[in-house]
């Protein structure tokens, strides 16, 4: 459990500092995230977490339709809160590139009714 001081300390940080706090936990504990990659040839060279075919864009557009991170991480067992933290803190740097992306794949799946990646 969290002291209630440190935890409002932790919900008032900006979602980058969140992730290097979340980086340097889990560089401590050699628990880290995945990062995050671009293949090509895989997801059509957008933004990964390494090492899967679990693109940003992807979980950013679950999140804005409501999806929780718990939810994500039952649902992807295999990428940690480390690994999502990461998704976050490329879409904060990213916001143009993860919008382009979204939109792309809503307008492919429109056309032919199944995602691109």
């Amino acid at each position: 459990m969290i002291p209630p001081e440190i935890e409002h300390q932790l919900l008032t940080l900006s979602l980058c500092d969140k992730a290097e706090i979340v980086q340097s936990l889990t560089k401590t504990r050699r628990m880290g995230g995945k990062g995050i990659t671009k293949t090509p040839g895989v997801c059509g060279g957008e933004a990964c977490i390494t090492g899967t075919r679990i693109a940003v864009w992807l979980l950013v557009e679950a999140q804005q339709l409501g999806i929780s991170e718990a939810q994500l991480l039952q649902d992807y067992p295999h990428i940690s809160a480390a690994d999502l933290v990461n998704a976050w803190a490329y879409a904060d740097a990213y916001p143009e590139e993860i919008a382009t992306a979204i939109a792309a794949n809503n307008e492919v799946e429109n056309a032919n009714g199944t995602p691109v990646c």
